[in-house]
């Protein structure tokens, strides 16, 4: 018997040099001084994709290594020829045009005598070595890049796929929780290929994984899980069609892996390789699935940012909605058209979330008698803070347009209110620093019946003004000061000026904020930015070239008319003049109580020619009876008992009452002839008071005037008393009521609509 280790004849010829080098799975390249090939083993016939080729031709340059490694290959051979031994990584393209990595080491050939005659090259696919490493933490080093330029979910999820998609994954779809549901974002596959329908689930759609599938054990447990060969396993599948699509495709691998971030489970991103792809492996392994987690990990955080800023850019946005008129109301002899545009978004400032919020507004305020009132503004700054300014201001000046005063005197009242807003700040010293903020703001009141325009402005841009195909600048004489900066000492009423225009029928106003001319040029257009003056010459020409069309379309041109960035936020409002007459009627009466009857006969006849129903015709005229008699008996100098109303301004001398609800219908059963004779008798002859009937789409307008300065309001009458009452019969049977100063004095008016109840 032999002892152990000895070896047989037979086993000593198979372990000759040339026998083991063949048997190897390393590929072995022997070249000699000058580079040409003396040998090479069979497996570096595979590795290279070089099959039968020809010792000693060439260099080892020429076999296969990419041109751009070819000095590598210089390198390798005057590194070693001088004793040296050197270690790569070659690029190799194969005979089939495959690309793979090559992993080589390189050592001096010795003669016996000691001298290099040549070169020894032992060489592997790099698969497992840290130049797969390198490429795939480069890959994972561009998926970050791409990702932090994204702030949307979609965007962000479809930048993934395509990083992935083909490059490492034949298929890959991502999901997300919403509530308790999983719903798939991304079905992205290679070359186009699309699932059948009844297959695959689609985007949108709820996946439920079954219980045991990899998928809902990685959502589970919030671990990496790789199926390295599908035909070495068996998991539940989704369904029979899912099933099927699997075979047809040949999936032969797959990665699950959950996104999670800041503790919560965000969804899964599952990757997937099959048989529609040639690749060097079919198969993921263990280094691809820790690869793929440290991918999901960096997505997981950029969805979980997405997430966040869209919350962030909905709440607001909503702020900013909600702040804005949630609707127009419907006005007689006007179209209406409205745009605002948010702030640039995130990912173009880096300033924050608060450039999606600002402090520009519009609104559209009916007022009395079917006039309304029309306002833009803009708080200077961008933000919460700008926004809560602007909300508070809206509301103000709302509340400030009820009183029906003049353009200027609400811009006045709007600037104290505006120095109230600031927080009261000091400085070292004590001293008062409080800094208001800075609000610009057009208010312009609109007359459809007579198409008189009003308005004061507070250093605000002056609209475009379009009539018959020209578009200007309205012309302001008096541009006041921006809300909130006027010199101490200066009184706001001699700041904001009034002016008044007359709109030719048809005529169109555009009012905007600066954000809409005042853009950045895009980033890839190289052009110097526009001065303001500039942008509005822009914005002219391009408004005249659709000037007929409606005010839509007019509000659709003007937010693209100036090329560039949107850089801040911005307001507009269009505004277009009836081209029709509206139907009103007007008369002048002595302030005699005789005239009652007189206003309500003008009153009944026009409702009837306008078509009004009658039970709102009579309603409407005994609500004129009431104001009229009111008007009448204010008028007259006999003393009455005053019960109802309390008016604005000095005391009276004498008790009277401003309302007599009973004399509209019978003058002699209150007073009796001989009383109306005295009223008669007492009243001014010069006195006079005017009747004013307008009708509108869908209601009608009664406004009468006097002379009397003082404005009535609502008094509760005792139970015993006869009259006091007139006021609040009109409150609780016009839609609204309300009165007004004018220039002369006064205006009681209110509003019946012509259908309904």
């Amino acid at each position: 018997m032999k002892r152990w280790g000895d070896l047989s004849q037979d086993t000593t010829d198979h372990l000759s040099a040339g026998a083991v080098l063949d048997q190897a799975e390393l590929a072995v390249v022997v070249t000699d001084r000058f580079s040409n090939v003396l040998y090479w083993n069979p497996f570096a016939e595979q590795l290279f994709g070089r099959p039968g080729y020809a010792h000693g031709r060439d260099d080892t340059i020429s076999i296969s290594i990419m041109e751009r490694d070819h000095p590598l290959g210089v390198e390798l051979a005057k590194h070693v020829l001088k004793g040296n031994v050197w270690e790569g990584t070659f690029d190799v393209v194969r005979h089939d045009g495959t690309l793979i990595y090559v992993r080589a080491q390189a050592v001096p050939m010795r003669h016996t005598s000691g001298s290099v005659t040549g070169i020894v090259i032992t060489a592997r696919e790099a698969m497992k070595s840290n130049e797969r490493e390198k490429d795939r933490f480069g890959l994972l080093e561009r998926i970050g890049e791409r990702l932090a330029g994204s702030l949307y979910v979609e965007e962000t999820l479809n930048r993934v796929a395509e990083m992935l998609v083909p490059q490492f994954a034949d298929h890959c779809f991502i999901e997300l929780m919403e509530g308790e549901r999983l719903v798939r974002k991304v079905s992205t596959h290679v070359g186009g290929f699309q699932p059948p329908a009844d297959s695959w689930k689609p985007v949108g759609a709820e996946v439920r994984y079954p219980i045991g599938h990899f998928a809902d054990s990685a959502l589970r447990r919030q671990e990496t899980i790789l199926v390295e060969d599908f035909s070495q396993v068996s998991y539940p599948s989704l369904s029979e069609g899912a099933a099927r699509v699997d075979g047809e495709v040949g999936v032969t691998s797959a990665i699950v892996a959950p996104l999670c971030a800041r503790g919560e489970s965000l969804g899964l991103m599952y990757l997937s390789m099959s048989n529609l792809t040639d690749r060097r492996s079919p198969h993921y392994d263990a280094f691809d699935r820790d690869f793929v987690g440290a991918i999901a990990t960096r997505v997981a955080i950029a969805v979980d940012n997405a997430l966040l800023f869209e919350e962030e850019r909905h709440t607001a946005e909503s702020f900013q909605k909600h702040l804005l008129p949630r609707e127009l109301p419907k006005l007689d002899g006007l179209e209406i058209a409205v745009r605002y545009l948010p702030a640039a978004p995130l990912s173009s400032h880096g300033q924050g979330i608060q450039t999606q919020v600002g402090g520009d507004w519009y609104d559209v305020i009916p007022l009395s008698a079917g006039r309304v009132g029309i306002v833009i503004g803009d708080v200077e700054g961008r933000g919460a803070k700008a926004a809560a300014v602007m909300g508070q201001l809206r509301a103000a000046l709302r509340a400030f347009a009820q009183d029906d005063k003049p353009p200027a005197d609400i811009l006045a009242r709007l600037d104290e209110w505006t120095r109230i807003l600031a927080s009261p700040e000091e400085d070292d010293y004590g001293a008062d620093v409080t800094s208001p903020p800075i609000v610009t703001c057009q208010y312009m009141v609109y007359d459809a019946w007579s198409r008189e325009l009003s308005f004061a402005n507070a250093g605000h841009s002056p609209p475009l003004l379009i009539v018959d195909g020209s578009v200007t600048e309205l012309d302001i004489g008096d541009v006041g000061k921006p809300l909130g900066v006027r010199a101490t000492g200066v009184h706001a009423d001699l700041v904001y000026k009034e002016e008044t225009r007359v709109l030719p029928p048809g005529a169109t106003l555009l009012l905007y904020t600066d954000g809409l001319v005042d853009r950045r040029p895009h980033r890839e257009s190289g052009t110097p930015s526009r001065d303001l003056e500039a942008a509005v010459r822009v914005l002219c020409d391009e408004i005249s070239k659709i000037a007929d069309e409606d005010v839509e379309r007019i509000a659709d041109a003007a937010t693209k008319a100036v090329p560039g960035e949107i850089d801040d936020d911005m307001a507009i409002l269009v505004v277009r003049s009836g081209g029709g007459e509206l139907e009103f009627e007007e008369s002048d009466y002595p302030a005699q109580p005789i005239m009652v009857g007189e206003a309500r006969r003008m009153a009944r006849n026009a409702f009837a020619r306008w078509n009004i129903p009658e039970e709102k015709g009579e309603l409407a005229c005994l609500l004129v009876s009431e104001v009229v008699t009111n008007v009448v008996l204010h008028a007259a100098s006999a003393s009455a008992p005053r019960r109802e109303l309390v008016l604005d301004g000095p005391p009276l001398p004498f008790d009277e009452s401003w309302d007599f609800p009973d004399l509209e219908v019978d003058l002699d059963l209150d007073l009796g002839r001989e009383g109306i004779a005295a009223l008669n008798a007492a009243a001014d002859p010069e006195k006079k008071f005017t009747l004013r009937l307008r009708r509108g789409g869908e209601s009608i307008w009664v406004e009468v005037f006097d002379q009397d300065l003082r404005l009535p309001r609502i008094r509760s009458a005792g139970e015993n008393d006869e009259g006091g009452r007139g006021l609040y019969l009109v409150d609780q049977l016009a839609r609204r009521w309300g009165s007004r100063p004018t220039p002369d004095g006064k205006a009681v008016w209110f509003e019946i609509p012509v259908g309904g109840r």
